[in-house]
């Protein structure tokens, strides 16, 4: 499955200053939160898909119609998963409630079809990208020190339990 691949992968990478959290239940709802990255850059809220085909960002309308981003992987529309990605990030965002902590949300495609180069994109403020390109953006620097990312941690475990 798309989901334990991935997270094998964010476990491998993870150490002092990348902390991973898998399969965390949302309180009050039957909903999970695949994966919860804290790390340097911030908190990064991972849904794992395993979608064929390529993912990739239509615009649709904006010069004399509303502007309207789509996200299709193939020719299937999964703008819902966009919306999904920044209600979770929502819910995490609260659940801290710590405004000086980025939290954002990224969707990883593990068996999609990404191009050699470039390829990964953002729409609507969701990352859309695949494990190893995943795997460079949440190692990069960033303000948060290991004690921070601890905290932080800690905090995100308590209030999103093991579903």
């Amino acid at each position: 499955m798309g989901e334990e691949r991935l997270g094998r992968r964010l476990d491998a990478t993870a150490g002092p200053l990348v902390r991973v959290l898998h399969d965390r239940g949302i309180p009050r709802s039957r909903a999970n939160l695949d994966h919860l990255v804290v790390c340097a850059g911030g908190v990064f809220v991972v849904d794992a898909k395993r979608y064929q085909g390529r993912p990739h960002h239509v615009v649709e309308g904006g010069f004399f119609t509303p502007r309207v981003d789509k996200l299709v992987v193939g020719r299937r529309d999964c703008t819902r998963l966009v919306d999904a990605g920044l209600k979770q990030a929502d819910l995490v965002r609260r659940a801290l409630d710590d405004d000086t902590v980025e939290v954002r949300s990224m969707l990883c495609f593990v068996e999609a079809d990404w191009p050699l180069f470039g390829g990964d994109f953002v729409i609507r403020d969701v990352t859309v990208t695949w494990p190893k390109k995943l795997a460079t953006i949440i190692t990069r620097p960033g303000p948060l020190s290991e004690e921070r990312i601890t905290a932080i941690h800690q905090r995100l475990a308590a209030a999103f339990p093991p579903a």
